[in-house]
């Protein structure tokens, strides 16, 4: 059994280290990881003609084999799938996350984004992530917050079910989003399937834009944070927020039918018929 463990935080992450090292009893680790911050880059690789990726060795404490990636996490996972780092992986464990992605975060999150690119390489993805007591946006805590994160209860959860999963693999890859609270194992309610929310626990309310000095026709764009929002029990916030562990299961993207599409389709087999 081969594990690659990346995450969107970038090769010197504390949690990633952490989740690395829980993932040893259950085979061989290669830590694949950005070499600095790439929170809230989705699935993306990157403009590669731009970013001219490049691969450096890293030291991290309990492991034998680290990169470092000048590119997202889902850049290192393909690259991972091309052979750069050795013999094919089994398993693309991602994190630990520092704020949990939950909500519409899951649609930007580097640390899923991550395990969506696994999938699609035919390979299971787990993304982990843990919430910020006091404070998480879109998925993320801040540096100065993370004092006395219990790093050590996110790793245990991911490893006991990363344990059940290698004992037997689904014979079609699948993509779990594991969102842990803050707290001592002994403090966590439990576990529960979660549905994915509309809402982080925390949002961006508003973007304004601010002159740039000397620059005309240049601008800031100044951020705004909204309220913290109670999120319904069932979802996977809500569920965080009482202190359970979060478990979801991300479906793959694929067709939807419509029979409310019939405007634009006349239009375009117009178009198309009128071509010819």
């Amino acid at each position: 059994m081969r594990i690659l463990v990346t995450n969107d935080d970038g090769i010197d992450s504390i949690g990633l280290h952490v989740l690395a090292r829980a993932m040893r009893p259950f085979g061989d680790v290669v830590i694949a990881a950005p070499d600095r911050e790439f929170s809230g880059a989705g699935a993306a690789l990157g403009a590669l003609h731009l970013i001219q990726p490049e691969v450096h060795r890293a030291r991290v404490e309990g492991i034998d084999e680290a990169w470092a990636v000048t590119g997202p996490p889902a850049l290192c996972v393909m690259f991972s799938r091309l052979g750069a780092f050795g013999d094919p992986f089994d398993l693309v464990v991602s994190g630990i996350n520092p704020g949990v992605n939950v909500g519409r975060s899951v649609y930007h999150s580097g640390t899923v984004g991550a395990a969506l690119t696994a999938r699609n390489g035919l390979v299971s993805g787990v993304a982990v992530s843990q919430a910020v007591t006091g404070f998480g946006v879109e998925g993320q805590g801040w540096d100065e917050m993370l004092i006395g994160q219990k790093w050590d209860s996110a790793a245990a959860v991911a490893a006991s079910f990363v344990e059940g999963l290698v004992s037997s693999l689904p014979s079609t890859p699948v993509v779990v989003n594991l969102n842990v609270p803050n707290r001592d194992l002994a403090d966590i309610k439990g576990w529960k399937p979660a549905r994915v929310g509309h809402e982080p626990p925390r949002r961006m309310s508003r973007a304004v834009l601010e002159p740039k000095l000397g620059h005309e026709g240049s601008f800031h764009v100044r951020m705004q944070w909204g309220d913290a929002v109670a999120l319904p029990e069932d979802t996977d916030g809500g569920l965080v927020e009482s202190d359970y562990v979060a478990v979801s299961y991300l479906s793959a993207l694929g067709n939807t039918e419509r029979d409310d599409m019939v405007a634009g389709e006349d239009l375009l087999g117009r178009l198309i018929d009128t071509s010819r």
